[in-house]
């Protein structure tokens, strides 16, 4: 009988073209997971027995080079293995860079991406005279410090409720924009700039967007003020740069 089942995962996104299925590459992490779940179920069949098509949903859909911490993620499965049978053959056969946090049953009508109420995506940035050699995966380097505090202003304005249309990627979205972000946190420790934001879903590239829009804020190329005008105005072309794909992390679903 297939059951529905809960995985929280972690992965290093260097390698991998984001979360999704790609046509033209087979270096996505849905797609590994899935090819390590259909060899399990095949060996548990035996040879010539046909196994089932697996699809395995993500909470989110990381872009490529970018990690996570906690992503969460479900599956039915029709296997004789306990939950904990089902994470060591995963944690087995996955790439190193991939790791099964936790395996559990869930109800039938539990959906990674539906279901999930938050998330809370890190962005790490270094500055400093050393290079960030074991971080270097992890973190953008920047030339200069950026001023704080005008970043936590300009961040302030973009908490709440709004339409973040220009802080999209995507240019021919045409669902709703409206997100609302409960919490944007800014801090230094060292060399280290970390920025935190928790909101109820995210757009196609928004957070880096944010990033890159906060820190030219940061660096007195614009002032913390536009942030409204930026929102009002709907319009990718007047936000900040993409910050680089590497420095962002999912930390956290919550449901």
């Amino acid at each position: 009988m297939r059951r529905n089942y809960k995985l929280t995962v972690s992965y290093d996104g260097t390698r991998y073209q984001g979360w999704e299925h790609q046509p033209d590459t087979e270096m996505t992490i849905q797609g590994k997971l899935e090819t390590v779940l259909t060899g399990m179920l095949a060996a548990e069949r035996g040879e010539g027995v046909p196994v089932e098509k697996l699809t395995v949903i993500g909470a989110g859909r990381t872009d490529a080079g970018v990690h996570a911490r906690a992503m969460v993620c479900n599956v039915l499965l029709d296997t004789a293995k306990d939950e904990a049978a089902v994470q060591a053959y995963l944690n087995r056969y996955l790439p190193e860079d991939i790791s099964v946090n936790s395996v559990k049953h869930c109800a039938d009508r539990f959906h990674s991406r539906f279901k999930a109420t938050g998330k809370v995506y890190r962005y790490t940035c270094w500055c400093a005279d050393a290079k960030p050699v074991f971080d270097r995966r992890y973190v953008t380097v920047l030339d200069e410090m950026p001023d704080i505090e005008r970043m936590r202003a300009a961040a302030a304005l973009l908490k709440g409720m709004h339409d973040f249309r220009s802080f999209c990627g995507n240019s021919r979205m045409s669902k709703s924009t409206v997100r609302t972000l409960y919490d944007i946190r800014i801090e230094k420790s060292g060399g280290y700039v970390r920025f935190y934001f928790h909101g109820n879903g995210f757009l196609q590239n928004m957070v880096r967007i944010l990033v890159g829009t906060l820190l030219e804020t940061g660096y007195g190329r614009r002032e913390p003020e536009e942030m409204t005008d930026l929102l009002e105005a709907g319009n990718r072309r007047l936000a900040g740069f993409t910050a680089p794909a590497k420095g962002l992390c999912l930390m956290k679903v919550e449901y």
